[in-house]
């Protein structure tokens, strides 16, 4: 559907102004469909993507100020988070053997099953992502590439 039919308004300042409003409502639809897809198993978009990271390190542990670099949402408070994660048992957390005043973070099997659950349901993907053509898909993340520079 139409970014003008999805908001109800049929003009836009530009066309800049209207492609930026569809970034904005596109990128607000794609989490809230990824929140939707998470719900049954519990956890939060910022959630899974502290997992991923720590999939990416594993066997290695990450520290939180490693996970904050990382994190898409650079405002997700990424303690809070881990905390979050360590009660579900999908984490653990235990200090640096070399530095004492860092925190190691683990990802636990339970943590690693429950993302290869959800790799199965990324691979149906339900984000309209598929929706393009991979040359569609080329140009648009050099599109995006661009946007950010």
């Amino acid at each position: 559907m139409k970014i003008e039919e999805e908001i109800k308004q049929s003009a836009f300042k530009s066309e800049y102004h209207k492609a930026f409003i569809n970034m904005l409502y596109t990128a607000s639809w794609l989490e809230l469909e990824q929140s939707n897809l998470f719900k049954p198993f519990g956890i939060t978009l910022p959630q899974y993507n502290v997992l991923r990271i720590l999939r990416g390190q594993h066997p290695k542990p990450a520290t939180v100020s490693m996970l904050i670099e990382r994190m898409l949402d650079k405002t997700s408070n990424a303690s809070r988070i881990v905390d979050k994660l360590e009660v579900k048992e999908l984490v653990t957390r235990k200090q640096c053997p070399n530095d004492r005043r860092t925190v190691d973070v683990l990802i636990t099997d339970k943590g690693l099953a429950l993302l290869k659950e959800l790799d199965v349901l990324d691979d149906n993907n339900k984000t309209g992502i598929h929706n393009l053509t991979e040359e569609e898909t080329i140009e648009l993340n050099r599109i995006l590439d661009k946007v950010r520079q």
